[in-house]
């Protein structure tokens, strides 16, 4: 029994002791993590807004555009009407082609040069020069026989150079109710004319007789066969039918005849007309400005070839009416004259 504990503790012993000399076991390798390598972030340089130039300053804005008045000459009744357009328009230049110093190559040169977008020409002279020589549009007034010079083109207008022809048969037909019969000779070309005096004619209850001449002699002959059949001659501004000694004749037997003639000149009057119907200075500029503001916005085909005024100046030679048509005129008027 004690040999068999002995033999069981030395076996223990044994055991134990094979315990303690077992080798240890290798060490695992563990490998390293790999590094984490963190980049840093960009980093983004805003730049700084350069700062804005500062505006450009506005150009001045250019010159208005400027109006050219072409004269043919100083008389009155240019100037008149080239006063009041200066009244009318901001921008205007004036030009005298009766002024022997600047001949009208000159004149227009200095048109052509400029700002000048429109020319207004007063007077055959004027028109005529102005068509030939203006590279801007043309308006002409104070013209009778626009027909004969071919002054109505693609670039160009007139302003009529009569008074409205009702306003002249109403004015006649108030100072001289009894006037019934006129007569009228008038040289070719003037259709619109004789279509507007019968018109007026009608409406004023006037029987109208028209002739028409191509001489003075012929103007002459007609008269001579009219004058007994009328009580009233109305004598248009044609030169090309009318000299001065004809028209001496015409107002002469006229006023043998009693038949007040009615003109449309009050210089007329001291010649040896009865009654002036003309036109006004401040509507023949008006009606400038209506037809040069209609052609600067849609161009001279927006116009008709003529354009008509709307005033009258009515003037009389008291000693030449019939003596009651006479009286009540001075009672209307003591200067003869009315508006």
């Amino acid at each position: 029994m004690g040999a068999l504990r002995l033999a069981t503790v030395a076996g223990l012993l044994l055991l134990h002791g094979c315990a303690m000399f077992e080798p240890e076991p290798e060490p695992e390798v563990v490998e390293p993590a790999p590094e984490v390598v963190v980049a840093p972030e960009p980093v983004v340089v805003v730049p700084e807004p350069e700062p804005e130039p500062p505006p450009k300053p506005a150009p001045p804005p250019p010159p208005p555009q400027q109006v050219a008045i072409v004269l043919s000459s100083r008389q009155p009744a240019y100037e008149e009407v080239a006063n009041e357009l200066s009244e009318r328009l901001d921008n205007v230049a004036i030009y005298d082609l009766g002024d022997r110093s600047q001949p009208p190559v000159l004149a227009f040169r200095q048109i052509n040069d400029s700002r000048t977008d429109a020319v207004v020409a007063i007077g055959l002279r004027a028109a005529r020069s102005s068509l030939a020589l203006a590279q801007v549009p043309v308006i002409f007034s104070q013209v009778f026989n626009y027909q004969d010079y071919g002054l109505v083109t693609d670039n160009s207008r007139g302003v009529s150079a009569l008074a409205p022809l009702d306003a002249h048969l109403d004015a006649w037909k108030k100072l001289d109710p009894t006037l019934a019969r006129v007569g009228m000779i008038i040289g070719a070309g003037h259709d619109s004319l004789r279509a507007e005096a019968e018109i007026a004619a009608q409406k004023h209850s006037v029987d109208l007789q028209i002739r028409e001449a191509g001489s003075d002699q012929e103007t002459l002959y007609h008269f001579k066969r009219m004058i007994h059949e009328i009580d009233g001659f109305w004598l248009f501004p044609d030169n090309r039918i009318l000299s001065p000694r004809v028209l001496a004749e015409v107002l002469e037997q006229a006023n043998r005849r009693r038949v007040p003639v009615a003109v449309s000149n009050d210089a007329m009057l001291q010649m040896g007309a009865a009654i002036s119907i003309s036109t006004v200075a401040s509507d023949v500029a008006a009606t400038i400005v209506k037809v040069l503001e209609r052609m600067r916005a849609g161009g001279t085909e927006s116009l008709p070839p003529l354009t008509q005024l709307s005033e009258a100046r009515v003037a009389t030679n008291d000693a030449l009416m019939k003596p009651e048509v006479a009286a009540d005129a001075s009672d209307r008027n003591a200067d003869g004259e009315a508006q």
